[in-house]
């Protein structure tokens, strides 16, 4: 029979062996996704391209919000000014399949091409990647107490949705966004 002292000795040994237990090493395939992520959103310092088509610091558009309610519908306010989210399954151009160019709806940035879209059956227009890495840009997103990666315009901050890890391979990426954040300019 065990002494109070032994019980006591033999449950913290038990309790701190628990606690010192290794980690199970990381999932391979999450650590690729990561790095293809942190790559394809890095932002790498390369000379500006020989047209002013990719925004600079400098050309960025900083309206007011009263600016912004003068240019943009209450329903593209309250997506790309605020953060919000349009209902799944209602976008304009979630079922569009025609050839051409998605453009930031408040500030006409070229930022997706529709070669690159694809039907990710989630409710919202869905790309591999986006025309350039500079032309958009990403933050974390902790709002509604998820962690996400927030998509944005780079060159007005509009919001324009979220990128996700669970894209078709090779690059494995969703840029899932808001058809109230787009503008679609047909070939």
């Amino acid at each position: 029979m065990l002494t109070r002292r032994a019980f006591i000795l033999t449950t913290f040994t038990g309790a701190l062996a628990a606690c010192v237990t290794p980690a199970p090493p990381p999932d391979p395939k999450e650590s690729l996704r990561r790095a293809r992520l942190a790559r394809l959103t890095a932002k790498t310092p390369q000379p500006p391209p020989q047209s002013s088509s990719i925004p600079t610091r400098e050309a960025r558009i900083a309206l007011t919000d009263a600016q912004w309610r003068e240019r943009l519908t209450p329903q593209q306010f309250e997506i790309l000014r605020e953060g919000g989210t349009e209902l799944a399954w209602t976008g304009r151009y979630l079922k569009n399949k025609k050839p051409g160019r998605y453009h930031c709806a408040a500030c006409n940035n070229p930022l997706f091409e529709a070669e690159h879209k694809y039907n990710s059956r989630t409710g919202w227009p869905s790309f591999t990647r986006p025309i350039h890495p500079e032309r958009v840009l990403t933050r974390p997103d902790l709002r509604h107490d998820l962690e996400r990666t927030e998509i944005v315009c780079a060159h007005c901050d509009g919001h324009l949705g979220h990128v996700f890890e669970d894209g078709p391979e090779p690059i494995g990426l969703r840029y899932c966004v808001n058809s109230v954040s787009l503008f679609f300019r047909p070939r």
